[in-house]
């Protein structure tokens, strides 16, 4: 069910969970601003879910409030895993979406990470 990303951060929320170690995940990368893992119902041969380690509700949330070392951390571990993964010569979809109408699931900022094979148009028709 889509969220309203103006409301206030909950922390029990699935992402902050597996972020309290609550939850187990498959974890491919984890550093200071950053924990990825794999989906748990994967739309692509790759899909990897990158979650800063702050408490954000979207991608709105991060880009107003979180100091710019933590923005530059976070997008750079997500630059990381997507090298480590092989994505970059062939390609890959970064995709993070905020709100109802963006159709946002959980109340925590995440990046989709999509690779593996042509992934077809940016928005469905």
């Amino acid at each position: 069910m889509p969220i309203d990303a103006t409301l206030a951060y909950d922390d029990q929320n699935v992402f902050a969970k597996i972020l309290r170690g609550e939850i187990p995940c498959s974890k491919v990368y984890e550093d200071e601003w950053a924990l990825a893992f794999h989906d748990i119902a994967p739309q692509a041969p790759m899909h990897v879910l990158v979650v800063p380690k702050g408490a954000y509700v979207s991608w709105d949330d991060f880009a107003a409030k979180a100091p710019a070392e933590e923005i530059a951390g976070f997008v750079r571990a997500v630059g990381h895993i997507a090298r480590e993964n092989g994505l970059v010569e062939p390609g890959y979809r970064l995709l993070v979406n905020v709100g109802a109408h963006g159709g946002q699931e959980v109340p925590h900022l995440h990046v989709h990470l999509f690779g593996g094979r042509p992934l077809g148009p940016m928005i469905a028709r």
